[in-house]
């Protein structure tokens, strides 16, 4: 075998060893691979066809709720007022009222219901109360825990500054009542419930009380 056959060979070699260390490197394509578009050549995105707040889309409040609805403009206006207002936030606070208006309400409690509720409401609910009291009937309830939640409308008054979120709740709870003489005459003590409820928070935007409260109840 001639020398020029031989340095062939050796060479050769050489070229599939360092072939298969690259593979052993970079892996195998198999001939589809995701497109992946160069800072440089990357098409920009289609503009949305609604109006956004400044600076883009707020993701506070497009996980919410479509940006161009009634609801999202609200929120742009109400973060326009207060930069420091979050959507997010102001659902973390909405579901622990809800539990403790719930409560507080099926355990007669006014002191706290007074703290959450706006006064039109706070007089239904302690009307209710004080006839639940004269018939000698005692709520026994248990909260378990919210289901579901989501926000079904808001609303934004640019004059007045007067901001309203409207949420339905699903919440589950074990109720039930008793008599003067502690006989159960509605609801089971072993059976959890589903209450399904739309309530509607308020606040004025721009002024120094930060607390929403309870301005209307449905069912």
């Amino acid at each position: 075998m001639s020398p020029a056959v031989i340095q062939l060979l050796v060479l050769a070699a050489i070229a599939v060893f360092l072939i298969m260390r690259l593979k052993g490197v970079l892996g195998t394509r198999d001939g589809f691979e995701p497109k992946v578009d160069r800072p440089e050549t990357a098409s920009k995105p289609n503009k949305p066809s609604f109006e956004v707040i400044e600076g883009g889309l707020d993701r506070d409040i497009i996980d919410h709720v479509e940006m161009d609805s009634r609801a999202g403009q609200a929120f742009a206006k109400m973060k326009k007022i207060e930069p420091s207002f979050s959507v997010g936030e102001f659902l973390d606070g909405a579901r622990q009222a809800y539990e403790m208006i719930l409560m507080a309400f099926e355990s007669d409690d006014l002191d706290t219901l007074k703290k959450f509720l706006s006064d039109d409401v706070y007089d239904s609910f302690a009307s209710v109360i004080a006839d639940r009291q004269k018939a000698g009937l005692k709520v026994n309830a248990t909260f378990v825990g919210v289901r579901e939640m989501k926000i079904t409308g808001a609303k934004f008054n640019g004059r007045s500054k007067d901001g309203e979120i409207t949420m339905r709740f699903v919440g589950e709870v074990v109720s039930y009542v008793e008599d003067a003489k502690g006989k159960i005459i509605e609801g089971n003590r072993d059976v959890i419930k589903r209450q399904v409820d739309t309530w509607s928070f308020g606040r004025k935007f721009g002024s120094d009380d930060p607390n929403w409260a309870l301005v209307a109840t449905g069912g």
